[in-house]
């Protein structure tokens, strides 16, 4: 095993390369500048849209509802357990490296929401389909087909056996071993290793709930995530904002602190080339990219579903995402890990660290915040599980055709993941991730670089429309 988690990392390390890093970086960067920075000039209009669903629009779900979709696979483990292995592997810096993705994320993800509706489509059953392998095949014509098939093969893997799945399950689990039987003192042989009982049963009540809600496709993961999703983001949102309040004076030094470590230039142990800056930028634009997914071409997916008619409002509506899942809630994640010193503490690894800085910063008994950290990643992974079901069907049904039986077994493999994925370890859990999230990316953000002329003219011309009154808010 420790063999295979070797080869794992080294593949990781080769995907998420320099290469890729600057890749992303460089394509939020020519949206910025092509959109004319709409991500700081129209949020206070996309946050309006958010909330107040288009009338007349055609499509599956309101745009409210899609949002929340993307958000249910965006607003995971990346926000928890992804913000305390970036803080832990690259140090305080890799926050300010997160916030940086970000902010030109939030240019990609309007980007990718306004050609997901441009360029969806409806299938023979009635399902409104689109994404990048639509806006690839639609957008750049059908000789550039295989680089969206290529892009739905990805999906499809990472969907199965990587954000999707296992690393959110893995999280569920850890958490609940933490809280209930830290010690492991209860355990059970499976599959020639030793598990605690905490960590077989959650997986098996995820498992089954996972089965009971996929099988209703879309509507049913709509219908769930539109109420559970804003109610947990605004309670956990509540705790982080409690811990910084109670320890405002710490503030200054946190921040201070983040940005020297973004920018410190001193080599890496063990390596005569790195630095500590790239260390902490690679691991912040990787574990911020995992988190708010911009630039992967997973929200398209859900996006092109939204009941709307205006391709540059769901474009708005989508970047909220990346505002609210980097910008509000991982920066609270980790403000509060930093301000707590928790990422230094090398006994602690990824969902432990963020548990230290919530027994650390909340005014309550150390169980009870241990136990509010624990609610509150279950909830978060739980509806990931939900939103990367529906975005790798979706794949699925781009390189198969939309044939049910194919859905259904599909589904049926998706739980078996779901079940497995408690028994897997998280260096390799994550890693593989990470592995699949950069080869998704790929293929998208070159898209998305082909395409940056539709986007803006698109831009340009709705915003020419809304000042003459032909669009209605």
């Amino acid at each position: 095993m420790n063999k295979f988690n070797a080869i794992i990392s080294d593949i990781d390390g080769y995907v998420w390369g320099i290469p890729l890093i600057l890749l992303i970086l460089l394509c939020g960067i020519l949206l910025t500048v092509r959109i004319g920075f709409l991500q700081v000039r129209r949020l206070g209009l996309a946050l309006k849209y958010m909330v107040r669903n288009e009338e007349g629009g055609e499509g599956e779900v309101s745009s409210f509802a899609a949002l929340c979709t993307a958000l249910s696979a965006t607003v995971g483990t990346g926000n928890i357990v992804g913000v305390a292995t970036a803080l832990a592997a690259g140090g305080a810096g890799a926050l300010f490296w997160m916030e940086i993705a970000a902010f030109f994320g939030m240019a990609t993800k309007y980007a990718e929401g306004l050609l997901a509706i441009k360029f969806r489509r409806t299938d023979r059953n009635g399902n409104v389909l689109g994404g990048p392998f639509y806006y690839i095949e639609n957008g750049l014509g059908k000789k550039y087909r295989w680089l969206g098939k290529i892009f739905a093969v990805f999906g499809l893997l990472a969907g199965l056996m990587g954000i999707g799945t296992i690393t959110q399950i893995n999280g569920i689990t850890s958490a609940a071993e933490n809280f209930f039987d830290p010690d492991k003192a209860h355990t059970v042989a499976l599959f020639g290793q030793h598990f605690t009982l905490t960590a077989v049963i959650s997986g098996a009540v995820i498992t089954v709930l996972v089965a009971l809600i996929t099988i209703g496709g879309l509507k049913r993961i709509a219908a769930v995530t539109e109420l559970v999703v804003p109610a947990m983001i605004v309670a956990y949102v509540g705790c982080c904002l409690t811990i910084i309040f109670t320890h405002m004076t710490e503030i200054p030094a946190a921040v201070s602190r983040i940005v020297s470590d973004a920018f410190d230039t001193r080599a890496v142990a063990g390596g005569i080339s790195g630095t500590v800056i790239m260390l902490a930028m690679r691991s912040g634009v990787a574990r911020g990219i995992f988190s708010n997914e911009a630039g992967l071409g997973s929200a398209p997916i859900a996006a092109a579903a939204a009941k709307t008619k205006e391709p540059v409002r769901q474009g708005l509506v989508t970047m909220t995402g990346t505002f609210i899942d980097t910008i509000l809630v991982c920066t609270m994640t980790g403000l509060s890990i930093v301000m707590a010193g928790s990422f230094e503490k090398e006994e602690l690894a990824a969902v432990s660290v963020t548990t230290d800085a919530f027994r650390y910063g909340l005014p309550f008994p150390e169980r009870i915040s241990a136990l509010i950290l624990m609610v509150c990643l279950a909830v978060f992974a739980f509806t990931t599980i939900l939103g990367w079901n529906y975005y790798s069907e979706r794949c699925l049904s781009y390189l198969t055709g939309s044939k049910k039986h194919v859905t259904r077994t599909y589904r049926v493999l998706y739980v078996l993941a779901v079940f497995i994925g408690p028994y897997l370890t998280v260096e390799a859990v994550w890693n593989l991730a990470d592995i699949f999230n950069g080869l998704m990316a790929l293929p998208n953000v070159i898209a998305l670089v082909l395409l940056s002329g539709v986007v803006a003219s698109e831009t340009k011309d709705y915003f020419r429309r809304r000042q003459a009154g032909e669009v209605r808010d």
